[in-house]
């Protein structure tokens, strides 16, 4: 599988898949996540996307379980998580508001925790989860530079920043910010057009793309004309309209990672499936045309 650098020797699988639904599993086994792990592995897909509310709060020790039962498996995967989100939660009883904390207190007490449930000792690639309203930049920033100096995190980025957040913080940084990973798919294809994606491409940063199927809403409310050229295509190609809908965000040549979600080990082992697609043009701006409902200007 295609890999893409991202700075410091590191480098991901052109797919990654997300264990924000880890903990929704009815077998929540260290081997049950290790077969999906496996599922993945066999196709090249060696990133895994991970944060610490996800599971309220869970996702990263069942992750962690499974490499404590399997030594060696984390030298074969690259692990992203995320820090920022303070959930309401039965965990944090005395929390009143969801809010956001990126101070440097709380992100240093956020990569122990995740370094600890997840058992290992770097963490590969940490994004700063949402924008933060009333982030000091200067502290996020050095922070963020110090968790990679002393060797707790490999690289640093962001996810769900607009363009003039992610300048802000970068501006108080010696780190380079290797990502943003932003909410991108056929039902959501505004980045293309706000200035997200031209952003990142302009500083050949390569973004990652949360929720390529909408959720599943491409599927379920989807415009029936985007689910007949979603059909259309996956007949010609022989593979699931999942699969052409991923690869219409890897044709594009920002070069986007798709973070893949689902639990079902069955679909897991079909994710690298997008990969044999091919959209030429025409085809892109079809499917692109069906997605928002008009031709383009």
């Amino acid at each position: 599988m295609e890999r893409v650098e991202f700075g410091q020797g590191l480098t991901l699988s052109r797919l990654v898949y997300g264990m924000w639904r880890l903990g929704n599993d009815n077998d929540r086994s260290p081997a049950r996540v290790r077969a999906k792990i496996d599922a993945c592995l066999a196709q090249g897909i060696t990133s895994f996307d991970q944060a610490d509310i996800y599971g309220d709060y869970e996702s990263e020790f069942l992750l962690g379980e499974a490499l404590r039962a399997s030594p060696g498996l984390r030298d074969e995967i690259e692990i992203v998580t995320k820090c920022g989100i303070m959930l309401k939660s039965g965990k944090y009883p005395d929390r009143r508001v969801k809010h956001y904390d990126t101070s440097a207190r709380h992100i240093q007490t956020a990569v122990e925790n995740s370094l600890k449930k997840m058992a290992i000792e770097q963490i590969d690639l940490l994004l700063i989860h949402r924008p933060d309203p009333f982030m000091d930049a200067e502290e996020t920033g050095g922070v963020l530079d110090d968790l990679v100096a002393f060797g707790k995190v490999r690289t640093v980025g962001v996810s769900n920043f607009r363009p003039h957040d992610f300048t802000l913080l970068q501006s108080s940084m010696k780190t380079p910010l290797v990502t943003n990973q932003i909410e991108m798919s056929l039902a959501a294809p505004e980045p293309l057009t706000n200035g997200d994606l031209s952003f990142l491409q302009e500083r050949r940063i390569p973004p990652m793309a949360w929720s390529p199927l909408g959720g599943g809403a491409l599927f379920a409310g989807a415009q029936p004309r985007l689910l007949e050229t979603l059909a259309r295509v996956a007949a010609a190609q022989g593979v699931e309209a999942a699969a052409v809908a991923v690869a219409w965000l890897l044709a594009h040549p920002a070069r986007l990672l798709p973070v893949m979600g689902t639990t079902d080990l069955a679909r897991i082992g079909r994710l690298a499936e997008a990969l044999k697609v091919r959209l030429d043009r025409e085809t892109w701006f079809e499917l692109y045309e069906a997605a928002i409902g008009h031709e383009v200007p």
